[in-house]
């Protein structure tokens, strides 16, 4: 891990094309500002681990886990008429 410091006002850059700056300092917290290509996804680590959570549940489904799902979503209409051969 590499460790900077710095001032508000303040960056450092990533591979040329991400920027981050320290905005300003408020008691214990640091307010940043990320500038970076529209096709890099940024989220807050937090946010970005229940994401990874997610995916990997839903990754984990086996076909009859799908396939149950698809049934207790599957829309009940009793006045269907099955389609004629």
């Amino acid at each position: 891990m590499l460790v900077l410091s710095r001032k508000p006002g303040e960056s450092i850059v990533i591979d040329g094309r991400i920027t981050v700056s320290v905005l300003r300092l408020e008691g214990e917290t640091v307010r940043l500002g990320i500038e970076a290509p529209i096709e890099i996804p940024i989220f807050r680590k937090e946010v970005y681990e229940e994401i990874t959570v997610s995916n990997r549940n839903a990754a984990g489904l086996t076909r009859p886990g799908i396939e149950q799902l698809l049934k207790q979503n599957k829309p009940k209409d009793s006045h269907a008429v099955a389609p004629k051969p």
